[in-house]
């Protein structure tokens, strides 16, 4: 059985549900110590004075907040636990939402509410009705002297916990010019064959299609060096060109996802449409029909397809 991180319960109405925290993620990251060349000795991180330069003992450390460069305010740990949030060992909901009106960057880290024994009823009653209704629940908790705000969300049954930032912690996109306005508008042709490119490489999400190539490589890397394998490093790739120009970057990924026989013949539908002289209203109606009706057929392949 997983570790609990908190226990405790949550709570809508008078329905209280007991739950423990569990992670619901691990890291994989490739982790490596600091040795001493030749040595292999382990290199150990050290509390020095920048005044002295000697080592600080842990009991005469305190907490600074910097106001500006060098000046700090020091906070006492009494002073600290004054101001902890109250130890809760309860999840009050306060509202219900829908899970589309939460933008993902607020969410912050995943865990698993496991029911605690003798619960497994209340649970199962709350993740069944949030997820039939679609509704995440929005509230409130204490972990490690932390109050966090929080989202439960269900997921085949099972309810996900996770931590939240406020809003005042999103940044706005647009912040000081970020994102500068484009010089031109995209024309409605470049529109055409991005949704093309985009309708070709549309799937399924499946979370075990994607690996950490370079985690994978390094532990293999790793493995080898291990078991005495002489490495001999491999040359760098040759960059592919860039393509500055905006068209022939979509026409480039559309003929490499093998997409590109719609847009090739739109393109050169376009071009010859260029060159034909000016049609009076009744002709281009009537070539519009003709062409709608050639269209049909050629749209209802590609939506079988």
């Amino acid at each position: 059985m997983p570790q609990a991180i908190w226990t405790g319960s949550v709570s809508f109405g008078l329905v209280t549900v007991p739950v423990r925290v569990v992670s619901a993620t691990k890291s994989l990251d490739v982790r490596f110590h600091q040795l001493e060349a030749g040595t292999n000795a382990r290199v150990r991180q050290r509390r020095v004075s920048e005044a002295t330069g000697e080592e600080v003992a842990y009991d005469q450390i305190v907490k600074g907040y910097e106001l500006e460069s060098g000046n700090y305010v020091v906070i006492d740990n009494d002073e600290l636990a004054a101001l902890a949030p109250k130890a809760s060992r309860q999840i009050e909901i306060e509202d219900f939402v829908d899970l589309v009106d939460i933008d993902p960057v607020y969410f912050e880290n995943p865990y698993f509410l496991v029911p605690d024994k003798g619960a497994e009823k209340a649970y199962r009653l709350l993740a069944d009705v949030m997820q039939e209704q679609g509704k995440v629940a929005i509230g409130r908790f204490v972990m490690r002297t932390k109050e966090s705000l929080v989202a439960i969300r269900a997921v085949d049954g099972v309810l996900v916990l996770e931590t939240m930032r406020y809003a005042d912690e999103v940044l706005a996109p647009d912040r000081e010019g970020a994102i500068p306005e484009p010089t031109s508008a995209p024309t409605e042709r470049e529109m055409e064959m991005a949704r093309q490119l985009v309708s070709s490489l549309a799937t399924t999400f499946d979370p075990a299609k994607y690996h950490d190539e370079y985690r994978e490589e390094l532990l293999a890397l790793i493995d080898k060096k291990a078991s005495g394998e002489e490495i001999v490093a491999p040359e760098a790739p040759e960059e592919p060109a860039k393509v500055l120009d905006l068209m022939a970057a979509l026409e480039a990924s559309l003929a490499r996802t093998g997409a590109s026989s719609a847009g090739s013949s739109s393109s050169s539908r376009a071009k010859s449409a260029t060159k034909r002289p000016a049609k009076p209203a009744a002709a281009k109606k009537a070539a519009a029909k003709k062409t709608a009706a050639k269209k049909a057929p050629a749209k209802r392949a590609r939506k079988s397809a």
